[in-house]
């Protein structure tokens, strides 16, 4: 099953084992940490330059060229076209936003928008199910699993049912959006309800997939990752082959800041970019674990040598504390991130920063977006809130060239976006007028 093309490899220095890609893990099995995908990248056609990839939309009639994933396939090439699962994945825009940039003072043609609500689930894990479920066919798994704050669970049953495979999807009590929740279930999955929150479903999930032999598809299966690098490849080839000075990002757990990273540092050493943009990452401060672990406990990649001691005091204070995160943005309400360590590697490539915004300014952020862009779900409205800071503070120039990630489409979450605008929440709010059955008074209103 497996090629010579790929690899999983443990991230952790002092253990580095290695194995094929024909085995389905989501840990390293000899030490526990978190496995990559490497590539024997002289076994693999690598083009010289990144607008080779140009061509294959020439060839669009073939399905794996159509893909914003497989398009880029050279460059995740961990198995044969008679695995790979597609279903149009990646077609998605970078909008380029000078009425945002306006509100934020910044040079009009300076602000992108990588809309990633166009995935035929509706937000971004479309990217990382087609490989992750190409590596399932791989391996020929019959049922899979996944923990979920919503988005994951939707493209999971999607995926999972277009390729005849069983799918369980864990989500914690009263913590999931209906309009994530009414994809699951309308795919088809086994929803199991877990009175707990995200961290809870993703301990469980995790068990029940090593009890059972599941297929985890949660970020801490590698393979997801790699079809989420795709991701900056659509950046890049929409900016005519450029790499901006800055990729703004959720936070959450992790997955998409880990594999941005990973993706930029593969580029480099394979000579396709000239530079690495910057990384910036944005939490909730309602989930904030990863800006009080970076900004306040000095946290760092370290060369792989993260310290361990720092992460195991932190979470064993959130267990004292009966800590559960709270934020109107459930895609990013996680306080135990699984690819911390990875994220970590990610902004000591990318010279990234991390910071939190509050619940206010993520309404306003999501607000603004849908006035003059695009519809959004609120933890996608977290880069522009986050964005405005780092405008103020002088971190980010108002002249340089900024790509912020949009990571879900806007009826992912509507509640949020109408109660803001009904019960008049912030600068942007737009409350519907009541009016009397009387043209006369109708007109009247009428701006």
């Amino acid at each position: 099953m497996a090629n010579d093309t790929a690899y999983q490899k443990c991230i952790n220095p002092a253990c580095a084992a290695e194995f094929d890609c024909g085995q389905a893990m989501f840990k390293c099995p000899n030490c526990g940490d978190l496995l990559d995908i490497k590539y024997n990248w002289d076994k693999i056609e690598v083009p010289h330059k990144m607008s080779y990839f140009s061509k294959r939309w020439a060839t669009r009639d073939n399905r794996f060229d159509f893909s914003g994933v497989w398009r880029f396939r050279n460059l995740l090439n961990f198995c044969e076209d008679k695995y790979r699962v597609s279903i149009g994945e990646g077609q998605t825009i970078l909008q380029q936003n000078s009425l945002v940039a306006k509100e934020l003072s910044m040079n009009p043609k300076s602000l992108f928008l990588q809309y990633e609500g166009l995935n035929p689930s509706g937000s971004f894990k479309d990217n990382g199910m087609t490989a992750a479920f190409s590596h399932a066919v791989m391996v020929d798994a019959k049922s899979c699993a996944c923990a979920s704050t919503g988005n994951t669970s939707a493209a999971v049953a999607l995926y999972a049912h277009s390729c005849g495979m069983k799918c369980t999807v864990f989500i914690g009590t009263g913590r999931i959006a209906f309009g994530k929740l009414s994809q699951a279930m309308d795919y088809g999955a086994n929803t199991i309800q877990i009175q707990g929150d995200f961290d809870d479903c993703m301990k469980q999930v995790q068990d029940v997939c090593t009890k059972l032999g599941l297929y985890l598809l949660n970020s801490l299966n590698p393979f997801r990752l790699e079809g989420q690098k795709t991701i900056m490849y659509r950046i890049i080839e929409q900016l005519g082959w450029e790499v901006p000075d800055w990729i703004v990002v959720p936070g959450g757990n992790l997955g998409n800041s880990s594999a941005f990273g990973k993706a930029f540092a593969e580029l480099k050493e394979l000579g396709l970019i000239n530079k690495i943009p910057r990384l910036a990452i944005i939490n909730a401060d309602g989930a904030d674990t990863l800006t009080d672990l970076v900004n306040n406990k000095k946290l760092t990649w370290n060369n792989g040598n993260v310290d361990e001691k720092i992460i195991n005091e932190y979470y064993d204070n959130l267990t004292a504390m009966n800590y559960s995160p709270h934020t109107i943005a459930s895609a990013i309400e996680i306080s135990r991130p699984v690819n911390l360590k990875k994220c970590l590697r990610a902004i000591d490539v990318c010279n990234g920063i991390v910071m939190a915004v509050s619940d206010d300014e993520i309404r306003d952020a999501k607000a603004l977006i849908g006035k003059f862009g695009l519809g959004c779900e609120p933890a996608s409205a977290a880069t522009i809130a986050g964005l405005k800071y780092l405008l103020a503070d002088g971190t980010i120039g108002k002249d340089e060239r900024v790509a912020c990630v949009l990571t879900g489409h806007q009826l992912k979450d509507p509640n949020v976006t109408v109660n803001y605008h009904k019960d008049k929440m912030g600068q942007y709010s737009n409350a519907p007028i009541e009016a009397e059955n009387d043209l006369e008074q109708i007109i009247k209103l009428i701006k």
